[in-house]
């Protein structure tokens, strides 16, 4: 494997790392909490303001084709983009699912009509998208759904409850899983609508979190109209255009992170605290448990390279994505409960409580790590997939 970027590669990267020098909003020196993390309505806004700054210099959406609004930027050149990203910790855009999920999801799936009226409004974030698929009874088996999408002339009449559901209450528009032929096979009769979050018989609750935010939410649907020209794919055909989003989803969660800069500020976090009245860093176990996750995630980052370079020889993605998905979620869930340990009796100070170490940020990172050996596919579902379609292992 060459590890060495190409002269195109490493132009892109000055013309990034330049841009974002110039551009990146004063104060923003301050270390992300996490991806899920939202203060309140000014936090949003800002984030909104960044996006549309970062839209209209090119900056968003930089894998999708030109002819889609995209860079039509290389496997490398995205790696590349992730990185600098990283390096600045720069802010979160504000329509991450429409990004990742919706607008590749479209264009593979979409008809052309789809494409020109969704597409170019998820780049510029003038419709934000949520994604309907978990359900109170429906989570890890998603294709037990209940929501039913009754026809009636040109419109599905759609009744049910999703749950679960990010950025609902930010979002004008929702890739929603319906049941439209109840006697079929679980996995067969269920369809992938587009559904307007303003319509009528919509209702949104925002679910409060351990952290205290409240980006979750359940979203009621009662009667709602669908015009037909919604539907994705074929009708009572959805779960194949879902396994699509849900690829989309696990990739885009485990391929894009590089966990060295957090062991990085651990390290930090072990030489500032004070254990038996000296440094924890002085304490060769903490040492070690840190070089420890050093190891993990630089295996995790060249594991990511290997998914790069298959598909850069045209290969179809391996189970990397799974393998990602399951080591960089959990990964993060054993470095935030040791820096719990770190900080003794300081970890019971909450996220900008006064006197917090770090202001705090490692017990919120502690709460909020849960939830990503959650989304996109729990650890479970990830252990029974590489055991099963990577080991060979019978099913339990």
């Amino acid at each position: 494997m060459d590890f060495r970027f190409s002269p195109e590669d490493e132009a892109f990267r000055r013309e990034f790392s330049s841009w974002l020098a110039a551009n990146l909003p004063k104060g923003n020196q301050e270390p992300n909490v996490d991806f899920m993390h939202e203060e309140g309505s000014g936090d949003w806004r800002r984030r909104l303001e960044w996006h549309k700054k970062m839209h209209a210099a090119g900056w968003v959406g930089i894998s999708w084709p030109k002819e889609y609004g995209g860079r039509g930027a290389s496997l490398t050149q995205q790696l590349i983009y992730q990185q600098e990203l990283a390096k600045v910790n720069a802010p979160q855009l504000v329509n991450g699912l429409g990004i990742m999920l919706v607008g590749p999801t479209l264009m593979h799936w979409g008809t052309e009509e789809q494409k020109k009226r969704y597409v170019p409004k998820i780049l510029s974030a003038e419709e934000i998208w949520c994604q309907g698929y978990s359900e109170p009874g429906s989570g890890s088996d998603v294709a037990s759904l209940q929501t039913r999408a009754v026809e009636e002339g040109d419109y599905f009449i759609v009744n049910g409850q999703k749950v679960w559901t990010s950025d609902a209450h930010h979002a004008d528009w929702c890739i929603l899983l319906v049941r439209t032929d109840p006697d079929a096979p679980k996995h067969k009769g269920i369809s992938y609508i587009l559904v307007d979050m303003h319509s009528p018989g919509v209702t949104v609750r925002p679910l409060v979190q351990i952290t205290g935010d409240a980006n979750f939410n359940e979203v009621f649907f009662e009667d709602v109209k669908v015009p037909k020209k919604n539907l994705v794919g074929e009708k009572n055909q959805g779960w194949q255009v879902a396994i699509t989003t849900l690829m989309f989803e696990r990739s885009g969660i485990g391929g894009g992170r590089d966990l060295s800069g957090q062991v990085k500020e651990l390290r930090q976090l072990a030489q500032s605290v004070r254990r038996d009245g000296r440094s924890a860093w002085e304490d060769a176990d903490v040492r070690q448990k840190i070089a420890q996750f050093e190891c993990e995630a630089q295996a995790i980052k060249y594991t990511g390279y290997r998914q790069i370079t298959r598909r850069l020889k045209g290969l179809p993605p391996g189970p990397e994505g799974s393998v990602l998905k399951l080591c960089t979620s959990e990964l993060n869930l054993r470095m935030n409960k040791f820096a719990m340990e770190l900080l003794g009796p300081y970890s019971q100070f909450q996220y900008q409580a006064p006197f917090a170490i770090d202001r705090g940020k490692w017990s919120y990172r502690m709460l909020a790590s849960r939830a990503l050996t959650i989304a996109g596919g729990t650890s479970e579902i990830q252990h029974n997939i590489i055991g099963e379609r990577v080991l060979g292992l019978p099913k339990g």
